[in-house]
């Protein structure tokens, strides 16, 4: 699945310190998170609608980790500023938070216009050095599959891309290939030959019937993060109070086997705090 969503805001940080005023009139989280489950709990960077900062403040006391969203790579002002950036990581230090990030969505990798794989290639290039200070858990990627392509030609389009991603330094591990509209399976070659990790979208897998289970079991040691997220008739990223209970039997009982990340992929206060909910009355090692 290719998601669409727009913050409608740019990650240009030349406005974000006096946005941080308007922090004021959004709702704080009821409680503290942090250091309550056996796995890091985390969610977007777009939960107010305000910018990055604020949102990062606004959630870096109650959460361990923060998803910031970089989905769009093609406006102006796409491009992580630099002052953003050292916004971020202050906030880190200061919360003890740490970041995970979502590379563009905007961009194919397997596109079969080799000029708009090159083009991917440095976009996707440029994001993770401009976010590579912030130390994040994982790069989510999106692979996107075509469903009219042949799965050699996808493999071996993907694979020259990933190939210049490993030429141009980031590190297989690091990037994480999510879960999307199509079996995982099908990327496993190129999961192998570049080391890369998995991101397990459940939201993903519950919307278009995959076994998250039978994903869970062959990959675990390389998932570093997991989204999470509610799913209702065609629509995802809704409040986990949304999942069929036995799409939410399933998250429960990976969660409590997990010792990663756990990105509740949301964009709304909401969502979020009905999601929380979740956790609270499904995740039983809480310990606080």
């Amino acid at each position: 699945m290719r998601q669409k969503w727009s913050s409608g805001l740019s990650a240009d940080s030349s406005k974000t310190d006096t946005m941080c005023t308007s922090m004021k009139k959004y709702p704080a989280l009821p409680r503290s998170f942090k250091n309550c489950f056996p796995f890091r709990i985390g969610t977007t960077s777009f939960i107010y609608p305000d910018n990055y900062l604020p949102n990062v403040r606004m959630l870096a006391p109650c959460m361990d980790e923060i998803e910031i969203l970089m989905f769009e790579s093609r406006g102006p002002g796409s491009l992580p500023a630099a002052e953003l950036i050292s916004g971020l990581q202050k906030a880190g230090e200061e919360y003890s938070l740490t970041y995970n990030v979502h590379l563009p969505t905007d961009v194919s990798l397997a596109d079969s216009d080799s000029q708009k794989r090159e083009n991917a290639v440095e976009s996707i290039r440029l994001f993770a050095e401009k976010t590579r200070p912030l130390s994040p858990s994982a790069f989510a990627l999106h692979l996107d599959w075509t469903a009219d392509d042949s799965l050699l030609r996808w493999q071996k389009r993907s694979a020259l891309s990933l190939a210049a991603l490993r030429d141009a330094g980031i590190p297989g591990p690091l990037l994480a290939v999510e879960t999307l509209d199509y079996p995982i399976e099908y990327a496993d070659p190129l999961i192998q030959e570049f080391d890369l990790s998995v991101c397990m979208d459940m939201g993903h897998l519950f919307l278009y019937g995959l076994d998250a289970k039978k994903i869970w079991e062959k990959y675990a040691r390389r998932i570093p993060l997991i989204h999470l997220h509610g799913v209702r008739g065609n629509k995802d990223h809704l409040g986990l109070d949304c999942l069929k209970k036995k799409d939410a039997d399933t998250a429960s009982a990976i969660l409590r086997e997990y010792q990663g990340v756990v990105s509740i992929e949301v964009f709304s206060y909401p969502h979020l705090l009905s999601s929380l909910d979740f956790f609270e009355n499904r995740i039983v090692l809480c310990q606080s």
